[in-house]
């Protein structure tokens, strides 16, 4: 895989200069039961788009899987590290949470620590997703090569 580093923006926000404490502007995205029973996101588990089966199974209601949380981080990262994120790039999430359906989930992002790493640096980011309540949903951490 190539990616084209001439398009604007395509090393991302985050460069050499972007110090430890940096905060990332997240995503919000809402729990659409829509898309929670899509082929694609969950469609094999009624738990994940029919509200009768989830109460039955004593949930308030249809849960989101976690690979939709992960694509939100992954947006977030994509974002702010570009084309770097696709290569020799780390990404680790824990799911501490079930996300209902229609909640609103934002994600968040820090630079914890910026190692120096051949031309350039390794980034670490802590993440984490949250609803509207401010209860975690999703927490984990990045690690991605910018400038090596």
């Amino acid at each position: 895989m190539t990616f084209n580093t001439q398009i604007p923006g395509s090393q991302g926000l985050i460069h050499a200069d972007t110090p430890v404490g940096f905060v990332l502007d997240g995503v919000k995205k809402k729990a659409a039961i829509q898309l929670m029973g899509s082929r694609l996101w969950g469609r094999f588990n009624p738990n994940h788009w029919d509200p009768v089966y989830a109460a039955e199974t004593g949930l308030a209601a249809p849960i989101q899987t976690g690979e939709m949380s992960s694509a939100y981080i992954s947006e977030m990262c994509v974002n702010y590290f570009g084309a770097n994120f696709f290569k020799n790039a780390r990404i680790v999430c824990k799911y501490v949470s079930s996300t209902l359906a229609n909640e609103i989930i934002t994600t968040h992002g820090v630079v914890t620590e910026k190692t120096p790493k051949g031309n350039g640096h390794r980034f670490k980011i802590e993440f984490w997703a949250d609803n509207e309540a401010g209860e975690k949903k999703t927490i984990g951490f990045a690690e991605v090569d910018v400038g090596v």
